[in-house]
């Protein structure tokens, strides 16, 4: 995943509904790839709007992670109508909304980059990948002192 590409649209999978019981590895960046991730307010609400967008779109919420300029998610369609698409714009408009409303200013990208994950992929290594982001880009040690990160499906992230 190039994020140095800013005018590249992230292709879709042809032929591919984006519905039913399938689980998405997603990265959605800050405009400009501004660090708005860094204040616990501004990750607290979109926690809380993210929460209600899942309930609301039948997803679960295996593992989400806000760096300081972009966020990963690792979600799953609970229904076969789950639709990622609409989850993906309906969070991002929500939050966007949200955000301009406190703020005054863009929250997102127009685009985001999304990875169905094929059977073969199991869901915890995903997560453990998402949560372990942090380390990887030296902001702390442990994941489990990272207070950006977390999971609605799972009790017990730091053991993973």
């Amino acid at each position: 995943m190039d994020f140095n590409d800013e005018h590249k649209k992230p292709s879709r999978l042809k032929g591919f509904s984006y519905q039913g019981y399938h689980r998405y590895f997603i990265t959605i960046r800050s405009y400009k790839f501004r660090h708005y991730f860094t204040h616990g307010d501004v990750v607290t609400k979109i926690v809380e709007i993210l929460r209600g967008v899942a309930k609301q779109r039948d997803f679960g919420i295996w593992a989400y992670c806000f760096m300081p300029d972009h966020l990963h998610l690792l979600i799953e369609g609970r229904d076969a109508h789950a639709d990622m698409r609409r989850f993906v714009t309906l969070f991002k408009q929500k939050s966007s909304y949200w955000f301009k409303s406190v703020h005054g200013k863009k929250l997102w990208e127009p685009n985001y980059y999304e990875h169905v994950l094929r059977s073969d992929e199991v869901t915890m290594a995903v997560a453990r990948y998402i949560f372990r982001n942090p380390i990887r880009k030296g902001l702390v040690e442990g994941y489990s002192t990272y207070p950006y990160l977390g999971s609605f499906e799972l009790e017990d992230i730091h053991n993973l």
